[in-house]
């Protein structure tokens, strides 16, 4: 019970004050909570009780799912612990076999070192025996015939000549092995060096930071499918903060089942950026059910409910499309409007390029067709488009339109391999020039591919792009170098300019200010301007990597960090840039105009290269 003290008395509370939130009593009614409205308290009190009950009964209703969190993360706590428990036992066992299979290869070289020199020993050590009775009965001889000789008598002479006389003869002409039957070689060759290094990188601890709640699926095939044709499911792991997880080696299960229980064979291709292809192929029409765990959860949306269907409505335009490369995946990136930088005019111009891809062409592998880090691209007037494929060593052609043509290149140090193309241009006479990273020289081939030349050797210290101008010179990019070197078609060096800085006339292959810059005439090297700032904006960068400029001088950028391609015009003000919601670009390298006007890019995080139509 509450009681109130007025006057020096206590005074039981019998009514509340809501617009003060207290009790209070009848003498308080009247004074200072006059004019406020008042309750019974007992009626405040049962209503507070219910209110705090549903409180509590809330907060009750979190305890199961609190106890079912904590059951979880204690089993992945005990997992993790027993994983790493067994990793451990794993390296101890790996490395005590590695130390005895080298304790093994010791003793064998041990043994063999001594089956050798006991070989060489032997014959060696009868051969100085020999010799040394030979030695010890010449002088053994010889001293007893000199004595004759100096102290005997006629009588001593003549017997020892005719005892000795044979014997003299014989030492004289007796054969003795003067010549060594062996030699003294016993070397040791021990190559460490490759050894040490595959020591070096022995083993690797594979995880992931990939949770399920925040890993997304993405691609037509969560929704609809059609019967008997292959269909692919792109998953995308993220962190516990939503970033996007750039390794592999996530453990995802797949299970999918048909209209009538059964299960549908399904295959899952790791990408090796963060990024997974599911692969399925509906057997009958109806709906299926489709289940992504990742690490035995549901990832976000799982599971999923397809659409198979025998048919497909045709295309309202009747144009082919071409069809999507299984294994090519993609991170389904956010729509969003990008603010404009302070380099953007303002002014709302009309897209140059459409939002059409024309198609794309390839998917991870080392074949035809395929590619691993694919960073150079270029086009020739004679309808070819040139892909040097960095990882595999290799430059493949293809036609305006997607056919495969051709390939070259192996992979090597001498003239004519290649240990890392990421540059390609075509030479107005029909060759072909490849940037060489690593062999710090571009190779000219011919248009069949066969080696001709090379150019910059000694000179060059990190080709990274290559280009030809109207005059047939050849314009190597030196990203280690972070400058521009000019050489004439048989490798006369005209000139180079560039150093590494931040400064108007300082450039390396991708600005740190991510700026493009523009010189004039390539014999002056003369600074013209630059546009870009660093950002996500309109006219922003995040590291370009790629460039070509249209008939009407407008320059088309592909942007690396922000997966994206931008277009200016000749001052440098932001036009425009392609909307790849629908297939979006992952880390594009080169880009290059084709013959017949259209832009084709390497997306080297998706291991292909796609053709936008482009509206010149």
């Amino acid at each position: 019970m509450l009681v109130c003290t007025v006057a020096g008395s206590s005074v039981v509370m019998e009514f509340y004050c809501p617009p003060c939130e207290t009790a209070m009593c009848q003498e308080c009614t009247s004074s200072e909570h006059l004019e406020h409205p008042t309750v019974p308290l007992k009626d405040v009190v049962e209503q507070h009780k219910a209110s705090l009950q549903d409180q509590l009964n809330a907060v009750k209703k979190r305890l199961p799912e609190i106890d079912s969190a904590l059951l979880l993360l204690s089993e992945i706590l005990q997992q993790l612990t027993n994983q790493k428990s067994s990793i451990e036992d794993d390296i101890h066992a790996t490395f005590d076999e590695l130390q005895n299979t080298l304790n093994v290869r010791k003793s064998v070289l041990l043994m063999e070192l001594e089956v050798n020199y006991a070989l060489k020993q032997k014959v060696l050590q009868a051969q100085l025996d020999t010799l040394l009775h030979g030695q010890e009965g010449i002088n053994s001889s010889c001293n007893f015939a000199e004595q004759a000789l100096s102290h005997g008598t006629e009588a001593e002479v003549l017997l020892v000549k005719k005892q000795m006389g044979e014997r003299l003869v014989e030492l004289a002409t007796q054969e003795l092995p003067l010549q060594p039957g062996e030699n003294g070689q016993l070397d040791f060759l021990m190559e460490t060096d490759g050894l040490k290094k595959s020591i070096h990188n022995l083993g690797t601890v594979v995880t992931t930071n990939a949770v399920s709640s925040e890993t997304v699926a993405t691609g037509a095939g969560l929704r609809h499918c059609l019967v008997g044709v292959p269909t692919a499911v792109t998953i995308t792991t993220k962190d516990k903060d939503g970033e996007l997880c750039k390794m592999g080696n996530a453990v995802i299960a797949a299970d999918i089942s048909s209209p009538d229980g059964s299960k549908v064979d399904g295959e899952i291709l790791d990408n090796k950026n963060g990024t997974y292809e599911y692969l399925f192929t509906a057997p009958k029409e109806g709906f299926l059910n489709l289940s992504l765990r990742l690490y035995n959860q549901h990832i976000r949306g799982s599971p999923f409910k397809i659409k198979a269907t025998i048919h497909s409505s045709p295309n309202t335009n009747g144009t082919k499309k071409m069809l999507k490369s299984p294994g090519s995946g993609h991170v389904k990136q956010k729509a969003i409007k990008r603010p404009a930088s302070m380099y953007s005019t303002g002014r709302r111009k009309e897209n140059p390029i459409e939002d059409d891809l024309i198609f794309r062409i390839g998917t991870k592998g080392r074949h035809k067709g395929e590619f691993t880090n694919l960073q150079g691209v270029a086009a020739s007037s004679q309808g070819k488009v040139l892909i040097a494929d960095s990882n595999n060593q290799c430059v493949q052609i293809f036609s305006n339109n997607g056919q495969f043509r051709s390939r070259f290149g192996i992979r090597g140090r001498t003239p004519g391999q290649m240990q890392r193309p990421t540059g390609v241009a075509v030479h107005p006479s029909g060759d072909i020039l490849i940037a060489d990273y690593d062999n710090k020289w571009v190779s000219i081939f011919s248009n069949e591919g066969k080696f001709k030349n090379k150019v910059g050797s000694g000179k060059l210290m990190g080709p990274k792009g290559v280009a030809v101008d109207r005059n047939g010179h050849v314009i190597v990019v030196d990203n280690k170098a972070c400058c521009v070197f000019i050489f004439q078609a048989n490798g006369k060096l005209v000139t180079k300019f560039g150093n590494r800085g931040n400064g108007d006339r300082q450039f390396a292959g991708i600005p740190k200010d991510r700026t493009l810059r523009c010189m004039d005439h390539v014999y002056s090297g003369k600074f013209l301007l630059k546009f870009g700032s660093n950002g996500e904006g309109n006219g922003q960068f995040n590291a370009p990597t790629g460039v070509a400029v249209d008939i009407n001088g407008n320059i088309i950028v592909a942007d690396w960090g922000n997966s994206r391609i931008q277009v200016f015009d000749a001052s440098g003000s932001f036009l425009s840039y392609i909307n790849t919601s629908a297939d979006p670009l992952y880390g594009p390298q080169g880009l290059a105009l084709t013959s017949d006007g259209h832009v084709v890019v390497a997306d080297s995080g998706n291991h292909c290269f796609k053709v936008y139509r482009y509206l010149q």
